[in-house]
């Protein structure tokens, strides 16, 4: 936290420039499907109103490939922040272009209190190459900068990084502030037993993730189609269960520094197995170990049963629990009961701080009506890991030094 903050800085009459992270699902009828991100951002775009800034909104949506493709306009995203804001009576206006004339004058045309959404920034290919002449124009319509886009901080471009150098001051947001808070000083000194939930299909991944945090946690739980490459490791039959085959001798060097480390690091005891990835396909619960592994024409799709039982004690037992990634195919109900049995066991322990960080295990938290039983989610999939293995991301390290 030692750049500057929101609360830092003096917005009274003053336009400020307010990148956020609006990259939300909308369906075919222009329909925004879940909100979340929308929604994060409204503590920072409620103080700026209140304190009488012009709030001019900046935001991505979507992959149009560096050309105006309205299939990703910001349109619908600006009527539904309107009805967001309807307590504080707010103006909400859409700028159907995020530099040149147009913006320039929508943005003059503004009184303090009043919001601005530009059209979406990647419209222009110079975004996501940081481009210092498209930084620059972004830049001239504002006065002061504030990056709330936590999702995004991950990716030098220009809305996210290079206009930061073309202000006087630029300063994080509230939800930024959060996931700092929460992703990196939490964790320094986490309350113990530090206890990490893995899952996702990729070990290569979660590499750099294990092994920033196996310098602070004392267990982690493995789930997910990871955990076949390091039962593959252990000459383990996985018969079709996904495996990274060219990632075996690095399975077999996280286990053993693991048992250097006097760290438990548990793999499932059993999954759940099926011969077809589909609702209402026949599964089947199978022990796991070298006498009995997965037989041929099957694969593995959740934790098994004693899994479940395993670490549902562990999650008990911490007092901090970081989850990042499913531990099953949870999109599919019935390979869900795995990450659901998880999702229940942190909200049972209400003495842990527990940290959803990031990506699909949000969504299965949300799925499973559980998302307000944990202490923090992440908005944050690449950003999360990212901030998680220790790494510098641009979008904060580009900001002011306080």
């Amino acid at each position: 936290m030692s750049k500057l903050s929101l609360r830092d800085l003096n917005v009274a009459n003053k336009r400020v420039l307010l990148r956020v992270d609006f990259n939300v699902p909308i369906n075919d009828k222009n329909e925004i499907v879940d909100d979340t991100r929308i929604v994060e951002a409204l503590p920072t775009i409620r103080h700026l109103i209140s304190h009488g800034a012009k709030v001019i909104l900046m935001a991505h949506f979507g992959r149009p490939k560096g050309t105006v493709n309205l299939k990703y306009s910001l349109a619908p995203v600006a009527a539904h922040l309107k009805k967001l804001l309807a307590k504080e009576q707010a103006t909400v206006a859409f700028s159907a272009e995020c530099i040149g004339s147009a913006a320039e004058k929508a943005v003059a045309a503004m009184k303090a209190g009043e919001v601005l959404l530009l059209e979406n920034v990647r419209f222009h290919s110079e975004e996501e190459k940081n481009d210092a002449a498209f930084a620059k124009a972004l830049a001239s319509l504002g006065d002061l900068y504030v990056n709330d886009a936590f999702g995004a901080a991950h990716r030098a471009h220009a809305s996210t990084a290079g206009i930061a150098a073309h202000l006087s001051q630029a300063a994080m947001g509230f939800l930024m502030e959060k996931e700092v808070r929460y992703l990196y000083e939490e964790l320094a000194n986490p309350k113990r037993p530090f206890l990490v939930i893995l899952g996702g299909s990729k070990v290569s991944d979660k590499i750099g993730v294990i092994e920033a945090l196996m310098k602070k946690a004392d267990t982690f739980l493995i789930g997910g189609a990871m955990a076949y490459t390091f039962f593959k490791a252990l000459g383990i039959e996985t018969a079709l269960s996904r495996v990274e085959a060219d990632k075996l001798d690095l399975a077999r060097e996280i286990l053993a520094k693991a048992r250097e480390r006097g760290i438990k690091f548990l793999l499932p005891l059993d999954c759940i197995a099926t011969q077809e990835i589909k609702a209402e396909a026949t599964t089947k619960n199978i022990p796991l170990s070298k006498e009995s592994g997965i037989p041929s024409g099957w694969e593995g799709v959740d934790i098994g049963l004693a899994t479940r039982e395993l670490y549902a004690k562990e999650i008990a037992q911490a007092g901090t629990i970081l989850w990042n990634g499913p531990v099953g195919i949870f999109e599919i109900s019935d390979f869900a009961g795995g990450t659901r049995a998880l999702a229940e066991a942190l909200a049972a322990n209400r003495n842990a701080l527990t940290i959803i960080g990031g990506g699909d295990s949000v969504t299965a938290v949300k799925q499973f009506g559980l998302a307000s039983k944990m202490s923090f989610i992440s908005t944050g999939g690449g950003a999360s890991l990212e901030l998680l293995e220790g790494k510098e991301l641009p979008g904060i390290s580009a900001l002011t030094e306080k």
